[in-house]
Order: structure tokens, then C-alpha cells, then sequence
């Protein structure tokens, strides 16, 4: 059985965009799983097994986490899209898995402060407008010494693919994206693990959020 939190009802012409444009993917999005397998190997299925507790799946998209989040977690799961998350409904479903999903925005994500012990975000934080916002969210409402796992696609850092970078942002409308590790370490979180896949053009990694008092 799954419940559903309160919706987080995320305005602005490119968030509504954003929401259209996943919506309309979400029949087809895991068709390109085969390819994630191929250039990442095992790397979502090692992070996930890093979960523990309570866990907030940040763009939960159609739910491909679920198949490797550790049994014993309990698991909510948010995302911009009604459509995906029609998807991740489904994949619950049929795993068997009890989910709490909401529609939200990841830069106005709707729970308090210490409420989760991982939050965990992968291949959707480059999609995400205001990367430094999310991540500040995302550690807002980890617990003291929380984890935090990410796997996401990076800036292009090297010319001429850099060049891309700036015209996708310019297209966008958005901030160049950088790397999750250099915003992690700004916020003052601790680097567990880091690695990187794809020629440099995926980042992994598990952060620890700071003790409390030191936050």
C-alpha cells in the first residue's frame, strides 16, 4: 500500500516547462536503462545498497531505485512529475513495496528539518535549474550524520564540450551545472566515496552530513 505526502505546488514558466517536458517522457524513460548498465556497471546498485533508514529519493522519476533500496529502509519518494510518478506508483506495485510518493519541487522539498537518515538523487540533479538550492534542501532535511548519495552527469570540462555547456544553459536559461562533489564540499558536508564513470561524466558519491551543532 502506498500513501501520498502533500503536494508541493512549485510555480514559474521553467518549472512548468520542466513538468511538461518529463511528463511526456515518462512512458518511454526506462527504455534507455540498457545504456546506464552499459556505461556505469553496477554503480546505482552499489549507492543504493548505501541507504539506510529512512530515505528520501529526491526526482524519484519512475522509481528505478526501488529495485535495489535495501529491504529494511522506508522509503518517500518526490518528483516534479505526475507522470513519472505514475511510473514509480506502478514499479511499487509490482515489487511489492510499500512508498510514500508526492509530487514537489527538489528546491522547495515539503519536510521539516532532520527528517530523513539518507536522501539519495541520481541522474536528476543535472535536470534541476538551481543545483546549489536543491542540494542545500536536500541536506536541510537530512539528520546529523545522514547520508547523503548522489550519481549525476557533470559539466563538460573540457574544450570543445564545455562549449556545449554554455549553450545549453544559455538555451535553458539556467546556471552552467557543476560538479555535485565541489557544491557537497561548499555546503561543509564529509566525502565518503567518490568516483567517477563515463570518461569523467558521471559523478558518484556518498556524503555524510554534519554532526549536529555543527550544522
Amino acid at each position: 500500500m502506498m500513501g501520498t505526502e502533500p503536494n508541493n505546488n512549485a510555480g514559474g514558466a521553467a518549472t512548468r516547462r520542466l513538468r511538461r517536458r518529463w511528463d511526456r517522457m515518462a512512458p518511454y524513460y526506462d527504455r534507455g536503462a540498457r545504456w546506464e548498465r552499459r556505461l556505469l556497471g553496477d554503480a546505482r546498485i552499489r549507492l543504493c545498497a548505501l541507504a539506510h533508514g529512512r530515505v528520501l529519493d529526491v526526482a524519484v522519476g519512475t522509481g528505478f531505485n526501488l529495485d535495489y533500496l535495501p529491504a529494511d529502509t522506508t522509503v518517500t519518494g518526490i518528483d516534479l512529475s505526475a507522470g513519472m510518478m505514475q511510473q514509480a506508483r506502478e514499479r511499487a506495485e509490482t515489487l511489492g513495496r510499500e512508498v510514500q510518493l508526492g509530487t514537489a519541487d527538489a528546491t522547495r522539498i515539503p519536510f521539516s528539518e532532520d527528517s530523513f537518515d539518507t536522501v539519495i538523487c541520481t541522474l536528476s540533479l543535472c535536470e534541476i535549474p538551481d543545483q546549489e538550492h536543491a542540494l542545500r534542501e536536500m541536506r536541510r532535511v537530512l539528520r546529523p550524520e545522514g547520508s547523503l548519495l548522489l550519481m549525476d552527469h557533470v559539466e563538460y570540462t573540457k574544450i570543445p564540450l564545455r562549449w556545449l555547456e554554455g549553450l545549453r544553459s544559455r538555451i535553458r536559461g539556467t546556471p552552467p551545472r557543476r560538479r555535485p562533489l565541489e557544491i557537497v564540499r561548499e555546503q561543509g558536508m564529509h566525502i565518503d566515496e567518490y568516483h567517477r564513470f563515463a570518461l569523467g561524466l558521471v559523478d558518484v558519491l556518498a556524503a555524510r552530513s554534519p554532526q549536529s551543532g555543527q550544522r
